[in-house]
């Protein structure tokens, strides 16, 4: 397993360096060679892979904008990319794209509503997808073989969903799993094959997306604090066996405790994403900057061996983001005993 491993992450770096190098040897300054590095993180209009000679290998993605006076309106982001520099800031209809990858009206009172398919957003569909046809595929394996050992897909899922339900849900959540394991196993697999699939070379940044991680940690909020019983909100606003002079302080604190939940769990998986998408990045970056074949050797070694670590990561980010979940979920429904 650990020589797969290790060869995957090989491959994986080597093709990013490739890609990497055709990226950076297309830009003509030096300033240029390092913000591929924030081009490749952040989100956009347009999915771009390469940069072949003057070929650019773009996935141009659609525009779709709503306004009260002209309703839904479709265009194609390449119609706001100028044709010589191959950069956003062309006008088209009265929107342009600016530099920051914003949609804008010329018009800077006009009023709308950007619902563009961009590149996170395409990332995510990809996403879904890919577990959808896991899911679908291992479900319909188990139909129709319903008395025999698990094959194919359904012998690769079946483990990871065993896992999650017996050494995630139940110890954390106690009698009532059942409910919540679904969620539990859509945020695993969610977060999981995101972790994976963004750490292929020119894949979009879609777990390193703080609007991502928020949305995912704003979900678990919800589902804890409205499944919450009788016990967990008394805990809240009126912590048994406490003093009342010190309910002024501990009740304040706990009603802060809901929302640092949510908050540590956006900032965990933001971070540990995006710092090793910046990390591996730099160390490729360097090579061009030094131009240096020792600096191109040890850049290439510490990008295997960075690999391998994302591999990892990629891994445990998404169990400790459904463990937490299911710990604060736990608290929520669980019959707290007081002592006094």
């Amino acid at each position: 397993m650990v020589r797969k491993v290790i060869k995957l992450s090989v491959l994986m770096s080597v093709v990013l360096l490739t890609f990497s190098a055709a990226v950076m040897a297309a830009s003509g300054e030096d300033e240029d060679k390092t913000s591929f590095i924030m081009h490749h993180i952040k989100d956009s209009h347009e999915w771009h892979f390469a940069t072949l000679g003057h070929t650019h290998v773009t996935l141009s993605l659609p525009v779709i904008i709503y306004s009260a006076d002209r309703g839904v309106e479709f265009y194609s982001s390449s119609a706001f990319v100028d044709p010589d520099t191959h950069h956003f800031g062309v006008e088209h209809n009265g929107y342009y794209i600016d530099e920051h990858d914003k949609l804008q009206a010329v018009d800077e009172s006009r009023s709308f509503t950007d619902l563009s398919i961009t590149k996170n957003v395409a990332m995510m569909l990809l996403i879904l997808a890919v577990t959808f046809y896991l899911m679908l595929s291992a479900s319909s394996y188990y139909k129709k073989h319903p008395n025999k050992a698990p094959k194919g897909i359904a012998s690769f899922v079946e483990p990871i969903v065993i896992f999650v339900r017996d050494e995630i849900a139940r110890p954390n959540i106690g009698p009532k799993y059942k409910k919540f394991t679904p969620y539990l196993l859509t945020l695993f697999f969610f977060i999981w094959i995101g972790n994976l699939l963004g750490l292929l070379p020119g894949a979009a940044n879609l777990t390193g997306n703080i609007a991502v991680t928020i949305t995912l940690a704003m979900i678990t909020f919800f589902i804890t604090n409205f499944n919450g019983n009788k016990d967990y909100w008394k805990h809240v606003v009126a912590t048994p066996g406490v003093p009342l002079p010190l309910l002024l302080i501990i009740v304040p604190v706990e009603i802060i405790g809901l929302f640092t939940k949510p908050f540590a769990l956006t900032v965990r998986l933001f971070v540990a994403i995006t710092a090793g998408h910046i990390v591996i990045l730099s160390f490729i970056g360097l090579i061009f900057v030094f131009e240096s074949y020792a600096v191109g050797v040890a850049s290439t070694l510490m990008v295997v061996f960075i690999n391998v670590i994302e591999l990892l990561v990629a891994t445990i980010q998404a169990y400790v983001f459904t463990l937490f979940s299911a710990m604060y979920i736990g608290s929520a429904v669980a019959e707290h005993g007081h002592e006094h």
